[in-house]
């Protein structure tokens, strides 16, 4: 953008304002189709933070900025020493012997299922300054952001194997977990009054086996700890049903069984 400087009255606390948050985040953006650009922007805002965030060796230098007002990583308020580190906080005691604290989140949900996990990047004993970063969160690292992986790209055709959106990985990166993430669903079951009587949550739940319960517990809530499958049962619920025409075959094993 180019104009008179005595025409000007106001401009840009930076440049990079032109563009989103996102955008400014595409190294060379300006070299960029504008179709593509905003193809990468959106799937930024779609990234899930992964189990081991690494910062891109390309930047733009707003990594740190975006890490910054995420509202995922903490930096020091004061100067002081690390006098505590543990998995759930931090103290940092400052030269007139006081001491600020700084909580972490573990395995926080988010609202899409992802996983919020605050890691400490200081030990016992650093000394630290005002505004160095002492937290990284799932997707940032040393307090940039971290989306992705660095890793090595070749474009080129593999058999067809990589036709369209299709991708070739090695086996490298999936025993490194390099594109690893951690999802955290949440499941919830009501017991209601019903007209024909209430419903109960227990473990004792007709013509199912032993072996699809074993990881219930007594009152028929999936155990803490337990590995569970897809169709996996997760907490037992039985409902009173009216009684129905049985037919013949019906009638004659209630007979015989009870």
């Amino acid at each position: 953008l180019r104009e008179v400087p005595d025409k000007i009255d106001l401009m840009d606390v930076s440049p990079k304002q032109i563009v989103s948050v996102a955008a400014s985040l595409i190294p060379f953006l300006e070299h960029d189709d504008a179709n593509r650009a905003l193809m990468g922007s959106n799937m930024q805002r779609q990234a899930v933070p992964l189990l081991c965030p690494e910062a891109p060796l390309v930047a733009t230098g707003m990594e740190m900025e975006a890490a910054k007002y995420s509202g995922q990583t903490l930096f020091a308020k004061n100067a002081g020493v690390v006098t505590s580190v543990t998995s759930s906080q931090i103290v940092i005691t400052g030269h007139n012997s006081d001491k600020d604290s700084y909580p972490l989140m573990k395995f926080v949900r988010t609202n899409q299922g992802t996983c919020i996990n605050q890691r400490s990047t200081v030990n016992i004993g650093d000394r630290v300054e005002p505004g160095q970063v002492l937290v990284d969160s799932s997707a940032t690292e040393q307090g940039e952001l971290a989306l992705g992986q660095n890793v090595l790209c070749a474009f080129m055709s593999w058999g067809g194997y990589n036709f369209e959106d299709a991708i070739i990985i090695s086996n490298r990166l999936v025993e490194k977990d390099k594109f690893t993430s951690i999802h955290i669903e949440k499941h919830e079951v009501e017991a209601r009054d019903t007209k024909l009587g209430p419903e109960e949550i227990t473990r004792d739940i007709p013509n199912v086996g032993e072996e699809s319960l074993r990881e219930l517990d007594e009152t028929g809530i999936i155990r803490i700890g337990a590995k569970v499958d897809p169709d996996d049962i997760l907490v037992g619920k039985i409902t009173p049903k009216g009684e129905t025409e049985l037919s013949a075959e019906e009638k004659l094993l209630r007979a015989i069984f009870g």
